[in-house]
């Protein structure tokens, strides 16, 4: 029995129908090990790092199958993902079954019966220098998170975090922001003219005055505009100048990661996380026209390589389509302008081009077509001839003004044949140069420079891409994170950083500077590019961000001022004399001394509407707070006493005629940290709890509470007792 192991059960399974019986296809499901969740995990001695790596619970049986499968195996073959990542989970996995031995190592751009077998073929050994590369990113991010992220939760608010790739990104839109709120709109005019050509209209604007060129923000001061305009009212004009030139436009190259993201959220609406979701599962298998297999090539690319055979193939498949004059002489070739692409890698495309979206349209989910769609569609393009237009420019004026008119017409479509174009021909009327022209309408218009746009995740995408910060692999999961995180909102495709984000980004722009410059961030990519390369020695690498990294973060735990601080209150503290002060906890704001830590006062009577309860183990009022989950009820007495009780039940939460099981009280809908959830108004009395929403049916079965439930596919009632389910009617 030969043994293969790859990473997801779905490439595992599209692999085993291009094999006979003789070879066995196991998955790992992902990283098998990693560094411990809630430790720093790495030891530190001499200026080496040694990562303690552990296996993760939920991996240790499929451990188990693959070592049992290993003993009976003649041959074992590591076919993880062809970059950094997924041959750093191949040594994992190598070094689960035995840490002395090295397996072979095959990788493929394709999923296909083609690309499996010769791989099999040609069998590598691990590349340890990709393996410490990604090692060597792995420990980074560790340090800065274990190290940086107590910091900001000490010195700012709890929940906070801090990352290498995460923190320099949320610079990116809170400099944004800023730009954004300290713009000064500019006032300026533009001068337009209608001119009649026999039947037709020319439209135009003014470009020269006086032999001045007019450029956008020329004409600020209205009365000379207003001048201007009242001369040309009374002027004549004629053809100064014609001008006709044909433009060659050449297609867009095929998607590599970055711009298929950013394709994907400007043409489909979808997030980057979303993109790479539906594209890991074309990658990996899905239904075709010969079986399950692999529609696309590897999706977490910067190269934009493309293998010739698939050129050829694209080819033919447009000039038999279009036509010889819709293929270029020569195949075209595409680089990247990134030095750290990885050229052996190919862009992305659809691995059979007689896999076309019409037949894909029967095989394939609706967003999985749209997304094949786009990929096949762009490299098709890629392979097709230059689009052709005529650009005409005309130029009217007399002895002081100058207007100029414009057209465009398509000659030759090209590319634009399978792409499309929004483009319309806007063709100007036949002119003769010296011929005069009739003015109809001379109109001056007001306008007012606007603020720059906010980013959006694809133009997030690309800025990140241009600056080198981060990795294809990287892009999406660091926009999740900082909308987990609540760094950044996104509200009609605009990214917004909230409040919280320019604490944090103004800190470490202070303390921190390396962590959000995008250059050092770069730098430190370029660095792991040139260790994948065995340029340099990962544990240098390592030593040289570690030790001055580590010696700021000691310092700032006694030299950085507290920012916890929201605003001043113009009220002396009555221990101290020190000013009070506004302050943000997790549980919301209260007023305390700003001399603390030294004097620990805390004014009983907060910022929070008091109630008529009395703390139960201090005597204080209770108060109500807002926190990040909604109401709760708190001790004005806080910090001294951290009594709290849950959500009291309002109108807003409470559910109509739902009554706990156990003891009677309303049922309310409740907020943690891992989201909604339903319990007891009686709480912590009554302890009854539920994850889905109770409905006001009971079980056919044992008459108990049933629950609404919900998958992908369907929608069912559920018994909490005895998990009876019945359709939801």
């Amino acid at each position: 029995m030969k043994l293969i192991i790859v990473e997801s059960p779905a490439k595992a399974k599209t692999i085993k129908n291009f094999l006979d019986d003789s070879y066995c296809v196991i998955a790992s499901k992902g990283h098998i090990r990693d560094l411990p969740k809630y430790t720093f995990g790495i030891k530190i001695q001499d200026k080496h790092f040694n990562p303690e790596y552990e296996i993760s619970k939920d991996h240790k049986d499929v451990i188990e199958q693959i070592k049992k499968l290993a003993k009976d195996a003649e041959v074992i073959y590591i076919a993880t993902d062809e970059d950094r990542e997924g041959e750093a989970i191949g040594y994992h996995i190598n070094q689960i079954i035995d840490k002395n031995k090295s397996y072979p190592r095959i990788v493929f751009h394709e999923i296909t019966k083609n690309a499996i077998l010769d791989a099999l073929k040609n069998p590598r050994n691990i590349n340890m220098d990709m393996v410490n590369a990604q090692q060597t990113r792995r420990l980074l991010d560790r340090i800065v998170g274990f190290k940086l992220s107590p910091l900001l939760n000490q010195k700012i608010q709890k929940g906070l975090s801090a990352g290498r790739v995460q923190s320099s990104a949320l610079k990116l839109v809170v400099d944004k922001e800023k730009e954004i709120k300290g713009f000064k709109p500019i006032d300026y005019f533009s001068i337009d003219a209608i001119f009649k050509n026999g039947k037709d209209k020319v439209e135009s604007i003014l470009v020269e005055w006086n032999g001045k060129k007019i450029d956008k923000l020329t004409l600020q001061d209205k009365v000379e505009a207003n001048e201007i305009c009242e001369y040309i009212k009374d002027s004549k004009f004629f053809v100064k100048e014609l001008e006709t030139k044909n433009k060659k436009v050449s297609p867009p190259p095929p998607f590599m990661t970055s711009t298929l993201q950013q394709s994907a959220s400007s043409n489909l609406g979808y997030s980057p996380s979303k993109t790479m979701q539906i594209a890991q599962r074309l990658y990996e298998g899905v239904q075709s026209d010969q079986g399950v297999m692999g529609v696309i090539t590897y999706m977490r690319t910067d190269s934009l390589n493309i293998a010739k055979a698939a050129q050829d193939e694209a080819r033919r498949l447009i000039e038999g389509k279009f036509g010889e004059s819709y293929i270029p002489k020569k195949p075209r070739i595409y680089t990247t302008k990134q030095k750290s692409a990885q050229e052996a890698h190919e862009a992305i495309r659809p691995t059979r081009i007689d896999f076309t979206p019409q037949i894909a349209k029967d095989y394939l989910k609706n967003d999985e077509l749209k997304l094949y769609t786009l990929i096949y569609d762009r490299f098709l393009a890629s392979q097709s001839s230059d689009a052709i237009f005529e650009s005409q420019n005309a130029f009217i004026g007399d002895n002081r003004a100058t207007f100029k008119a414009s057209g465009s017409k398509l000659l030759f479509d090209g590319f634009h044949n399978i792409l499309g174009s929004s483009d319309k021909d806007k063709i100007l009327s036949p002119l003769i140069k010296d011929a005069n022209l009739e003015l109809i309408k001379c109109e001056l218009n007001a306008h007012q420079t606007e603020p720059p746009p906010r980013f959006s995740e694809a133009s997030l995408v690309k800025t990140l891409e241009g600056l080198g910060i981060g990795r294809p692999s990287t892009y999406a999961p660091t926009i999740a994170l900082l909308l987990n995180r609540e760094y950044i909102k996104i509200e009609k495709k605009q990214i917004f950083a909230t409040d919280i984000s320019f604490v944090v980004i103004d800190m470490l722009e202070k303390y921190f500077l390396e962590i959000v410059d995008s250059n050092f961030t770069a730098k430190l990519e370029d660095k792991l590019d040139k260790i994948a390369d065995s340029q340099l020695d990962w544990q240098v690498v390592l030593w040289d961000f570690y030790e001055p990294f580590n010696q700021k973060i000691s310092d700032g735990k006694t030299n950085i001022a507290s920012l916890k601080v929201v605003k001043q209150t113009g009220e002396l503290c009555p221990t101290c004399g020190k000013e009070l002060v506004i302050r943000n906890s997790r549980y919301g704001e209260f007023i305390a001394c700003s001399g603390y830590p030294k004097c620990k006062y805390v004014k009983q009577d907060n910022l929070d509407d008091t109630t008529n309860e009395k703390c139960e183990l201090c005597g204080n009022d209770m108060v109500k707070k807002v926190g990040r989950y909604g109401e709760f009820i708190a001790c004005s007495g806080y910090p001294k006493c951290k009594n709290i009780k849950n959500q009291k039940q309002t109108s807003k939460n409470t559910l109509d005629n739902i009554f706990c099981p156990l003891c009677g009280g309303e049922i309310i809908k409740r907020f943690s940290r891992r989201g909604v959830f339903f319990g007891c108004s009686n709480y912590p009395k009554c302890n009854f709890i539920s994850n889905s929403e109770p409905l006001n049916i009971k079980c056919k079965e044992c008459g108990y509470l049933m629950t609404k439930k919900e998958t992908k596919t369907k929608k069912y009632l559920q018994c909490l007792k005895c998990k009876n389910k019945e359709d939801l009617l």
